[in-house]
């Protein structure tokens, strides 16, 4: 069976569905973000913080190239992922990819109600989230586009599954 990467953008509800969907089809699943963390012993925004960006696209690049096809995994990637190193071409060969298009008005609400500190490009007290997000957004909407399968926030579980068997 084909391993199966969420992309998109934080809060889209990678790892969310990406849970539902591994334990429905007996995957295992993987949080991309939660293992550097362990790996680097140290959270996300410190890595920016102390290393700063460029080192920590690297190490979402080193981590993507130990998941080898047919690991029968679901793989929540970070919303940045897809952009930098071919990374996405790397995800298009070795499983299918699911696009969560969810509108950048939902993606504040959620970071809004999380409130989380962790996400240094996120950050929840900055007035302009909405403009910082929608231009994002549109930057890594090329990338997000070449997934094998695009659904909208609003897909359900059941949903996203009967599109997933057209490729599994």
């Amino acid at each position: 069976m084909k391993n199966i990467f969420l992309i998109g953008m934080p809060s889209s509800g990678k790892s969310t569905l990406g849970k539902r969907i591994a334990d429905t089809l007996h995957y295992r699943f993987l949080d991309t973000d939660k293992l550097i963390v362990r790996d680097e012993g140290r959270s996300i925004a410190d890595i920016f913080a102390q290393s700063g960006e460029a080192y920590f696209r690297e190490a979402e690049r080193r981590l993507l190239r130990t998941i080898r096809p047919g690991g029968n995994v679901v793989v929540s990637t970070g919303g940045g992922m897809p952009c930098f190193h071919d990374n996405m071409a790397y995800i298009n060969a070795t499983g299918v990819s699911i696009f969560l298009d969810v509108p950048v008005d939902v993606l504040v609400r959620r970071i809004l109600a999380h409130a989380q500190d962790d996400r240094p490009l996120n950050n929840p007290s900055d007035p302009n989230l909405q403009m910082v997000l929608e231009q994002r957004y549109l930057n890594r909407l090329p990338f997000y586009q070449q997934a094998n399968v695009t659904v909208s926030g609003e897909t359900t579980e059941d949903e996203v599954l009967l599109e997933l068997g057209k490729w599994l």
